[in-house]
């Protein structure tokens, strides 16, 4: 007896979504766009597995953090034959994978390195606009330099990349610094700060009395708006800072000053993990609402030693491309979906051995040809030429054919049908293809 009864079809998991034409041209257009800004500054890509042993974000995160405690995909693997399973977990982060792998491979050991990796993060929160479960970063890590002028360079890289997409600073997206020194000024900070929060605990929500021990920075980095004013009166790190530190923040600065890079300095912009120091920076955007950081770096000499790796000064940044390209789309400046050169018309798929070769030719030469399939009449045919956005399209009827010919139409100026040689392709493709 066949069961009839109708199969449901699946759906994506909530947060983890599907990226279709023509939403992924602007992907790759974006993507095209960071990595020539990349390799302009001489950054190398890296790629690291999307899963890594969970010890090595508890490690790395720490396990007094809202990733490590409520937000990371972790999960115990199948036993292998010995009964022993592994607990894994889908990377909610890139920087930790980065250093495991440049200790694993022992890839600092012969000089410093300039990295970036771009892809998929995952963090199970509550799916908002700009912000999913499964998520896109581009990231670099800048391993193995310990002065202020690589700290300049990796927020000046930002700024290209702002110009190259059309982006103003200043208006669309700010530049915000700040320093924390390093553990024991830190630790000097951490002191007059739980003592602070003690004296205001009365106006400390459960999230911030909860952290003010373990984590008392975060406390500072609250949205909550009852806390905004005890927040601000807060003792200040940048009181609590030694010459050497100073002088490096100050480095920085003078840097960013020679390049007219404006900032301002948030001394309660902060991280919460004990590997970063000194040098910390976001730039941010009011044109999103609450979601107003764009990219978030700073550096974290603790890092590589933390993990199992030697002592290695190390700096970087990472930026959300769904919290970017939202930007870019709230501000008009989306790229426009690729379209072909050019639009192949074939009235009678019969002549395709005649009319293949000369399509071929043209993509050899460059041309981004679009071929139309399974018939239709010639109206039909050039609806939907037009409709791909080509500038041109390429008629290969009966009587262009029996000319050795193809009638070369523009689609968006009014021109007349012109012929052109099959014979001779690479006389004439440079026409077709973009300038």
């Amino acid at each position: 007896m066949s069961d009839n009864r109708k199969v449901q079809p699946l759906q994506a998991v909530k947060g983890m979504n599907d990226i279709l034409p023509p939403e992924s041209a602007r992907w790759e257009a974006l993507e095209a766009t960071m990595r020539g800004v990349l390799q302009r500054y001489g950054y190398s890509n890296v790629r690291v597995p999307i899963v890594e042993p969970t010890a090595l974000f508890v490690r790395g995160i720490g396990e007094v953090t809202d990733i490590v405690e409520k937000e990371m995909y972790a999960f115990e693997d199948r036993a292998d034959k010995h009964g022993q399973a592994e607990h894994l977990t889908l990377r909610p982060e890139g920087t930790a994978g980065v250093v495991r792998a440049m200790i694993e491979h022992s890839y600092l050991r012969d000089s410093p390195r300039r990295l970036y990796y771009v892809g998929p993060m995952f963090r199970r929160e509550k799916p908002q606009k700009g912000r999913y479960r499964q998520f896109h970063q581009m990231g670099i890590e800048a391993l193995g330099f310990a002065g202020p002028d690589v700290d300049a360079e990796v927020i000046l890289l930002a700024r290209t990349l702002w110009r190259e997409l059309g982006l103003k600073e200043g208006e669309d997206v700010s530049l915000e610094i700040n320093c924390l020194g390093q553990p024991d000024e830190r630790a000097a900070h951490r002191a007059a700060l739980i003592a602070y929060l003690e004296q205001h605990r009365d106006v400390l929500d459960e999230e911030a009395q909860r952290r003010m021990y373990a984590n008392p920075l975060r406390v500072l980095d609250t949205k909550n708006p009852a806390m905004q004013a005890m927040a601000e009166g807060a003792p200040k790190l940048l009181d609590f800072l030694g010459a050497e530190s100073l002088a490096h923040f100050n480095g920085v600065k003078a840097l960013l000053d020679a390049v007219g890079l404006a900032y301002r300095i948030n001394p309660r912009l902060v991280r919460g993990l004990d590997y970063y120091n000194l040098t910390v920076f976001e730039w941010v955007t009011d044109k999103l609402g609450a979601q107003g950081t764009v990219c978030a770096g700073g550096r974290y000499d603790g890092l590589v030693e933390q993990l199992g790796g030697k002592a290695t000064p190390a700096v970087g940044f990472g930026m959300g491309l769904e919290r970017l390209l939202l930007l870019l789309e709230t501000l008009g400046l989306q790229s426009p979906a690729a379209a072909p050169d050019a639009y192949a018309i074939v009235p009678d798929p019969a002549e395709l051995p005649r009319i293949l070769p000369t399509l071929e030719a043209l993509r050899a030469e460059g041309v981004a040809v679009q071929m139309h399939a399974g018939g239709g009449s010639f109206k039909s045919q050039f609806k939907k030429a037009d409709a791909s956005g080509a500038r041109f399209a390429l008629v290969f009827g009966g009587d262009e054919l029996a000319r050795g010919e193809v009638g070369l139409k523009s689609l968006r100026t009014g021109a007349e049908q012109v012929g052109r040689s099959l014979a001779s392709v690479a006389d004439w493709a440079a026409e077709l293809r973009t300038a």
